[in-house]
């Protein structure tokens, strides 16, 4: 098996079937496998039935967070890469080919496609590190500009999105996956702060593209707010962020 694909659906069942038509269209010739995971009751999509790819399913009884559930879905991948793959990510062609061909460096240790929004515009989802200036510049002043100028060629940045990431699957062994103690946000952040000072290079492979259907609910959420800002502080206090700031 050459990819394990891990995706995590919270109650988000109908955007999990649009992905499986994706990965099907797409990417057929692939040698993937799919670790889905339930985190709340749910019913199956019956795009699961036409899915040509090995499927190993996930049920919680509790639900957990990101990391929990990636690392939980790890155990069972049995692929050469491990992908961290959103719901809500949809696929206009095969990413895989050109993230691999990134990821066979010895030196990356993850590769992330380039996030374009459903207009096509070009998501923010690699930046440099996080400080506590550059939250409250956000928080004060608006949205900044982007941290790195993408044209063609994959550049090295500091952090990926969590919603794509590709890992060389003995590099995430290595890390001993994600930090579990990050129940939602900065989990992203925190694996690759650890992947740097491992010496390890975080890379942005333009040539590989994906579409994010964001819904963006969780910023009217209370509850995701708390999730947030605990996340936030807890890096900003741990000993990765001391080392690299």
């Amino acid at each position: 098996m050459d990819i394990s694909i891990s995706v995590v659906s919270h109650s988000q069942i109908a955007l999990v079937a649009k992905l499986l038509q994706d990965l099907r269209l797409h990417c057929g010739n692939l040698d993937v496998e799919l670790i889905l995971t339930l985190n709340m009751k749910e019913p199956l999509p019956p795009a699961l039935d036409c899915f040509s790819h090995p499927i190993k399913l996930i049920r919680n009884v509790i639900p957990a967070g990101f990391g929990a559930n990636h690392n939980q879905a790890f155990a069972q991948a049995s692929g050469k890469y491990f992908c961290v793959l959103n719901p809500d990510i949809r696929l206009t062609g095969d990413p895989f080919t050109a993230l691999l061909a990134c990821v066979n460096d010895s030196s990356v240790g993850v590769v992330a496609p380039l996030v374009l929004s459903k207009n096509g515009t070009v998501e923010d989802s690699a930046r440099r590190f996080p400080s506590p200036l550059k939250i409250l510049c956000k928080v004060f002043g608006g949205p900044l500009k982007p941290d790195y100028v993408i044209e063609d060629l994959p550049i090295h940045v500091d952090w990926v999105a969590g919603m794509f990431m590709l890992f060389p699957r003995g590099v995430f062994e290595q890390l001993s996956g994600f930090d579990e103690r990050y129940f939602l946000y900065y989990e992203d952040v925190d694996i690759c702060a650890r992947l740097r000072l491992l010496g390890y290079a975080v890379l942005l492979c333009p040539q590989a593209k994906v579409t994010h259907i964001a819904h963006r609910s969780s910023h009217r959420s209370l509850k995701y707010m708390r999730w947030h800002l605990r996340s936030m502080v807890r890096f900003f206090l741990s000993p990765a962020y001391r080392r690299i700031k």
